[in-house]
């Protein structure tokens, strides 16, 4: 089915995306999943590309253009290639917005420049061990000493969380204001008692990074205070519908890519004398998938059209969330079943992106954090 959604600029930027990925990071992932980490050189090849900080205006060294389906396209050919170990949609769909938007002229100048061209590497840390979705439960805080604050708490499953030199920290500075009691501050690779785990030992996402950060007493300038002060709350709520909506393209794109294998091997594939293809349990199930597959992807396409209009709601971006996330999984589980014993197998791509994308219904907000914001819409 064509999609109406994207223009010939958009379709020649796919291009250039796939080129990146055959050049600069598929020779190279088999060896950032054993290591457990990316190679800065990817990042900085990535900004040599033109493929960070799309958004970022021109005079800071970013592509200027707001277009979020060029996002889009980023976000589908990473998922189509299985590389979400050099998490650029992390750096510009989700860290991009804050930075962007909140700083100021100096902070701009300062940060966005390097965020353009891979040099720094960016993350956000909002989970500790024990909050998530939960900002009253947020315990890292930063206390005014007049000229900066003094920041002591941890965190914890923090995607770049090793290669990061910028990372976007979500702390308290209103003890009693519970969830609106909260600011972000810009902490810095090198700050005194800033320091990081270990890379978390995950069961998928092999190459990306994700870590345990620490800070012990991190003296933050008071220039490096992001946005508004106990401002964090609204900040977050304004940016996480893009995010929400981020993971949702990702999580469709994947499904997509799982039944197109999926239905290539079973017309390959024998059994009983005969192809996969012409059981008629097969045949259900490959148009069960395909029909969930089309039907979503066509809301998803909707939801992208209504972010670039200013017109996606926080609702609507959870109902795309779940939805194509839990897709996500159930296409995943039963195309594994279709592969047989060579589903279960690492070497078999459809292994890999079923340990790959268990994690999409859990971050960015689970499942139940998506219903129920979209049930207290329809309820309150």
């Amino acid at each position: 089915m064509k999609r109406q959604i994207f223009t010939p600029g958009h379709e020649a930027f796919r291009e250039t995306v796939r080129a990146f990925l055959a050049k600069e990071v598929a020779p190279h992932y088999a060896r950032w999943e054993e290591d457990g980490i990316v190679s800065r050189d990817a990042w900085l090849a990535a900004g040599r590309q033109g493929l960070l900080g799309l958004a970022v205006p021109e005079e800071y060294g970013g592509g200027g253009n707001p277009d979020f389906r060029y996002g889009v396209v980023l976000a589908e050919e990473f998922t189509r290639a299985g590389a979400a170990g050099l998490a650029v949609a992390l750096h510009n769909d989700m860290v991009g917005p804050y930075l962007a938007k909140l700083s100021t002229e100096e902070q701009k100048r300062r940060w966005l420049p390097g965020f353009c061209s891979g040099e720094t590497i960016s993350a956000i840390a909002m989970t500790e061990p024990g909050a998530g979705s939960d900002l009253q439960g947020i315990r890292t805080a930063a206390e005014d000493r007049g000229d900066h604050w003094l920041l002591n708490g941890s965190k914890t499953f923090i995607s770049n969380g090793i290669l990061a030199d910028l990372v976007v920290v979500v702390a308290r500075t209103t003890p009693e204001g519970g969830a609106k009691g909260l600011s972000l501050f810009v902490v810095e690779r090198g700050m005194p008692g800033f320091e990081r785990g270990r890379n978390l030992d995950k069961i998928g996402q092999k190459a990306q990074d994700t870590a345990e950060l620490f800070f012990h007493d991190v003296r933050v300038p008071r220039e490096n205070l992001l946005g508004e002060l106990n401002g964090a709350f609204l900040h977050l709520m304004a940016n996480l519908p893009q995010e929400r909506l981020s993971i949702a393209v990702s999580a469709i794109a994947a499904a997509e890519h799982l039944l197109e294998a999926t239905t290539r091997y079973v017309k390959e594939r024998e059994a009983f004398g005969r192809p996969l293809a012409k059981l008629q349990h097969i045949r259900f199930e490959i148009a069960e998938m395909a029909t969930e597959c089309a039907v979503t992807r066509a809301f998803l396409d909707r939801c992208v059209t209504d972010h670039d209009r200013g017109e996606l709601d926080a609702v609507h971006a959870s109902m795309a969330k779940w939805w194509a996330t839990e897709l996500q999984k159930r296409v995943a589980d039963r195309c594994l079943q279709l592969h047989g014993g060579y589903g279960y197998m690492t070497e078999f791509p459809v292994a890999k992106a079923f340990t790959d994308g268990r994690i999409q219904t859990i971050y960015g907000g689970t499942t139940e954090i998506m219903k129920e914001i979209i049930g207290r819409s329809l309820l309150s």
